[in-house]
């Protein structure tokens, strides 16, 4: 079976309901505990965890340990989400882990599930040292959160998942703050009192040192280069730091990922290189293409929205953009479109190629506040139109985000 066609049988487990925590335990038993066999730092929030993720895979890389990350969603290729030292995986190791995978299981794993174990599978075999793992959803149920990390890292706290992970941000803490694990030190950034309280009573019953890092412990920002997608940070000795990221929280992940490099002992030598070359898609990226400065962003819910909006504000582009957007069903789209809203002079909703899409049929009736927009189905021709303007924004989903980039690589 190719790589292609085992793929989309994992696609098609998107609704299986799973085996939960105890299940994917039993399923790594009969594997021989293949996640047993490196250290791990485990990376949950609603928000940053990728770029969080990701920075400290590349520190640690940077500092000589063979470091596996996995990441979700993937935006341009499935192979993305399993990486080592910066490469992702090959279509044939990934085939051969999940195949690995489907002959130890016994009762159907959901999509998640089969990812996770799967990256424990290919990382354990490259005998890596350190696996940083992104949760997929929440913490305290993911299939993640079956490791036993050296740090564990809590990125935000804000609204997003609400039909899984409650109505409230205290609810929503409890479930990130499921990663904690006795004894092991935890970093946490951007909480709020009610998140921070239950982090805080959750870190105390286990035993486990939690540092709470602040804006400004150590790096804050100088400037930004917009073309070349960095910021500019200085820190608390006045010393000069480029991050090649563009974000509004970016500045605060960077702190949140050098205060545990620090933890890990990892010389601010590894973590500034770290900081100059790892990149992604997706998160505020700007691309100069023909005549369009085009901007990918994959906010997906009302706080990262918030984010991005605060730090479009400050860039030479404001107010002269197109937003062409799309969201999950799920998601509290109307929310964001009032946050988008008042920031673009016009707008192109359209609608992605997957059932978990709204339709612009439901955006539309449900957004009746929207003015000056354009309805168009057929994400390609929304982004044909955005790309005649002299600046276009794509947000609302990463999926979309990752799309757009697949189409203007074409060009």
């Amino acid at each position: 079976m190719n790589f292609n066609t085992l793929f989309n049988k994992v696609l098609r487990r998107a609704s299986v309901r799973g085996v939960g925590i105890a299940g994917v335990r039993a399923l790594l038993a009969r594997l021989d505990r293949p996640h047993k066999s490196f250290s791990i730092i485990h990376v949950a929030g609603t928000n940053g965890k990728g770029s969080v993720s990701t920075l400290l895979a590349g520190a640690l890389s940077a500092a000589g340990y063979k470091t596996g990350l996995f990441i979700s969603p993937h935006l341009l290729c499935p192979s993305e989400r399993i990486q080592i030292n910066g490469q992702p995986i090959s279509q044939k190791a990934f085939t051969q882990a999940l195949q690995t995978v489907f002959r130890a299981e016994k009762e159907p794993l959901n999509f998640f599930e089969i990812l996770t174990a799967a990256a424990f599978v290919y990382f354990s075999k490259q005998r890596v040292d350190y696996a940083v793992l992104e949760t997929g959803l929440g913490g305290r149920k993911d299939p993640t959160n079956v490791c036993a990390p050296s740090v564990s890292v809590i990125t935000s706290v804000g609204k997003d998942h609400t039909q899984y992970l409650g109505d409230t941000l205290a609810e929503i803490a409890a479930e990130k703050a499921g990663i904690i694990k006795r004894g092991v030190p935890v970093f946490c950034a951007g909480a709020g009192p009610s998140a921070l309280t239950v982090i805080r009573r959750q870190a105390k019953r286990l035993c486990a040192p939690l540092t709470v890092v602040k804006e400004g412990e150590p790096f804050s920002v100088l400037s930004y280069a917009w073309q070349k997608n960095t910021t500019v940070l200085t820190d608390v000795s006045k010393r000069k730091w480029s991050l090649r990221l563009l974000g509004e929280k970016q500045p605060q992940n960077a702190c949140l990922v050098y205060r545990v490099c620090k933890q890990l002992k990892i010389a601010d030598k590894y973590v500034k290189k770290a900081f100059e070359t790892v990149c992604l898609c997706g998160r505020f990226e700007v691309k100069q293409i023909k005549h369009t400065t085009w901007i990918f962003d994959g906010a997906h819910n009302p706080q990262a929205v918030e984010s991005f909006v605060r730090l479009w504000q400050k860039t030479p582009f404001y107010p002269k953009g197109v937003l062409v957007c799309a969201f999950m069903r799920d998601k509290d789209y109307k929310k964001m479109l009032k946050l988008f809203s008042p920031h673009f002079a016009q707008i192109i909703v359209t609608q992605l190629p997957f059932a978990r899409s709204g339709t612009v049929e439901e955006i539309k009736k449900n957004c009746p506040f929207l003015k000056n927009v354009i309805y168009e189905k057929n994400y390609r021709a929304a982004l044909k139109k955005a790309g005649e303007f002299p600046c276009a924004v794509c947000s609302g989903s990463f999926y979309l985000a990752g799309l757009a980039e697949k189409e203007t690589i074409k060009k």
